[in-house]
């Protein structure tokens, strides 16, 4: 590990002053990821600043009946709350989906957004990876790409995003608050993350020093019904191939609302909203579903060695549709 400087904030604009005069600094949460790639040699920060303390750990009920989650959270005090368990199983069970019970306990709510988006190549320093060295080529895509994209991707990257958590909030189409050196400002969290395009080093939208200190939950129509569904190679602390997160509010047989987000599939979080369209206002059937599931996935573009994301993915958004209709029944 290279040498650094360590410095602890004592406000949310005191940590962003700090971040922001060092074009090489980086915030430390639970620094479950970035200790990881420090040790790696992948990430070389010169500066990192403690923000253990500095963003809120609190879970509150807001008063149009949406819920605002610190980004201070833990990730296992998020998944144990009686209000995110209530109202939003879908999130708790992405949770647990994800990691082990010590590092949930360091996670944080805010770090778990922007852990980096990678592939085994991106954390090899001996390999080429346009994501760590830009301009380099990407190793994925004649190598080892069985669990990486089939949607989004670009000739420079085909790495997947590895949150469970940020599909989950994706699908309840969560808003994220940040404070940079620009002031505040409200994201959706459909647009926090990027696709790789030509420029695959970048995760996301935040600017230099842009600290996330909440993510807002919209209230839900009370008939909603959500879950969670993984689909890995073994049965715990792997990342997804397929994970689907969905909620759909059944009335009268027809679909009121219906909302799904993939993971395992892009470099983001995937909203299938080309789904969603073919979905309501009509009637929960398996016919219907399985079309709306192929034509969210008709755009895909498998890798040499992962075609069969494309079955699974459709399978699993399937099942777990008719699940929650089902239960909403």
């Amino acid at each position: 590990m290279r040498p650094f400087r360590y410095e602890r904030a004592i406000d949310p604009a005191g940590a962003v002053a700090l971040l922001a005069g060092s074009p090489r600094a980086a915030y430390l949460g639970g620094g479950t990821n970035l200790v990881d790639l420090m040790k790696l040699d992948v990430a070389r920060p010169d500066l990192l600043v403690d923000i253990r303390g500095v963003t809120s750990r609190s879970i509150e009920e807001l008063p149009d009946g949406g819920v605002r989650v610190g980004a201070g959270v833990s990730n296992s005090d998020l998944a144990a709350d009686p209000l995110i368990r209530r109202r939003y199983p879908v999130i708790a069970q992405a949770v647990v989906s994800g990691a082990s019970t010590q590092l949930r306990n360091l996670a944080t709510v805010g770090g778990n957004l922007l852990q980096r988006t990678r592939c085994l190549y991106f954390q090899d320093v001996t390999t080429p990876c346009n994501k760590r060295e830009p301009g380099t080529g990407c190793s994925a895509i004649e190598g080892h790409n069985r669990d990486l994209a089939i949607l989004g991707a670009s000739p420079d990257c085909v790495a997947t995003h590895p949150s469970d958590l940020a599909v989950a909030l994706v699908a309840m189409d969560a808003t994220v608050q940040t404070l940079g050196p620009d002031g505040g400002r409200r994201i959706p969290l459909t647009e926090l993350h990027r696709l790789p395009g030509a420029e695959p080093q970048a995760d996301n939208v935040l600017t230099h020093g842009e600290l996330i200190t909440a993510v807002d939950l919209p209230p839900l129509p009370f008939a909603t019904r959500s879950w969670y569904r993984k689909v890995r190679d073994r049965a715990s602390y792997a990342f997804a191939l397929v994970s689907v997160a969905a909620a759909i509010d059944v009335a009268d047989g027809l679909v009121r609302d219906v909302r799904i987000a993939l993971g395992g599939v892009a470099h983001k979080p995937w909203r299938a909203t080309r789904a969603e369209d073919l979905l309501r206002g009509g009637p929960v059937t398996e016919e219907r579903l399985r079309r709306a599931a192929a034509a969210e996935l008709a755009d895909a573009r498998p890798q040499s060695d992962n075609a069969f994301k494309i079955p699974l993915a459709r399978h699993v958004v399937v099942r777990t549709l008719l699940d929650l209709a089902s239960d909403a029944r």
